[in-house]
């Protein structure tokens, strides 16, 4: 391709750029976090080529420089050996307790046989139950408030559902955080909301799922900021636990939580935080990262109250292939430029 081409070819991404306020034309099929990635190099002159469009492969060079990346965040900075920590559950428990950093204090079970002698150790305490891999919110059932021994139960065959290895860990009060480490530094705090909807006095709770859902910022499969509210068995049993249905109208102003799990791939809200945490848990999700020797991470982190630098806190999960584009485009608060920060790392500025 000329000169000239090149240069005309970087004027109309520019212009489809300013024209959408979040998807890149042409590269719709793709992860938004991916898109997001592309429009940032792109707007720096940096050449993208899509590897495989499956998977969210790319590679980006300029000059003599080139770098694969998978997922926006799967990059060369990261050793194969941080991933595998960080996708066990129990690897990295042990790992960031060695570090002198707070985790769920908790036992790994293999099978319902191994549930019952500790069931004792369990009932009425809050506590989590969860599949040792999965991610998501996959089989993860909470219990802030404790658990019969039926319930107890229950919860760990629908985690065994989805692993042969589950844990059973102690509950950390508080709100859930998502640090997004990159490098020495957090760029973007979230505090993830659970699936809600707020009633009006009038409507269903399916009709203002419906209406929730309408938002631009909804979607499914993670080309879009946020992910629309599925009124499915699991909702169906929250709501339950709650002595409501997807037809019960909720009071006016009555915030009815669909889900315990504040996953935004289960249709939770994203709320900008990043310049109201004190620097003291920024500091512990870094030193939480450099634990496992990653440089891109996902921090999960229980906090009771996240404006006292004092406060009680727990690291629940460290994530390797963290979504950027929650911190991009959250549903409320501040735009965070993470594309810029992984081009910053892979030493693209």
């Amino acid at each position: 391709m000329s000169e000239n081409n090149k240069k005309l070819e970087i004027k109309k991404d520019r212009s489809k750029i300013i024209t959408n306020p979040f998807q890149l034309p042409g590269y719709e099929d793709l992860e938004l976090s991916t898109q997001i990635l592309i429009k940032e190099a792109k707007k720096r002159q940096i050449e993208v080529e899509i590897l495989d469009r499956k998977e969210n492969f790319i590679a980006l060079r300029k000059g003599k420089k080139v770098e694969y990346i998978k997922q926006a965040t799967k990059t060369s900075k990261d050793t194969y050996i941080s991933v595998l920590i960080m996708e066990n559950k129990s690897v990295t428990k042990k790992v960031l307790q060695e570090k002198g950093i707070r985790v769920p204090q908790g036992e790994e079970l293999h099978s319902m046989d191994e549930v019952k002698p500790i069931l004792k150790n369990w009932i009425q305490k809050p506590m989590v139950v969860k599949p040792k891999s999965t991610n998501f919110g996959i089989g993860i059932n909470i219990f802030k408030e404790g658990a019969k021994k039926e319930d107890i139960l229950r919860a760990c065959k629908i985690a065994f559902e989805y692993q042969d290895t589950i844990l059973i860990e102690e509950f950390i009060p508080g709100k859930e955080y998502r640090f997004l480490v990159i490098g020495d530094q957090v760029c973007g705090i979230l505090h993830r909301v659970p699936a809600n909807v707020i009633g009006d006095g009038k409507s269903t709770i399916r009709k203002l799922v419906e209406i929730k859902n309408q938002d631009p910022l909804r979607g499914y499969h993670y080309v879009t900021p946020l992910e629309k509210i599925n009124l499915d068995e699991n909702a169906a049993l929250f709501l339950k636990q709650q002595e409501k249905t997807f037809d019960s109208i909720p009071q006016k102003g009555e915030i009815v939580y669909l889900r315990e799990n504040s996953n935004i791939s289960t249709g939770g809200d994203s709320i900008d935080y990043t310049d109201i945490i004190p620097d003291k848990f920024k500091n512990i999700a870094v030193q939480a990262c450099k634990a496992v020797g990653s440089c891109i991470c996902g921090v999960d982190m229980m906090i009771e109250n996240a404006q006292d630098a004092n406060s009680n806190y727990g690291i629940i999960e460290l994530n390797f292939n963290p979504a950027i584009h929650i911190h991009c485009y959250p549903y409320k608060g501040k735009r965070r430029n993470i594309a810029g920060e992984i081009l910053k790392l892979l030493g693209f500025c």
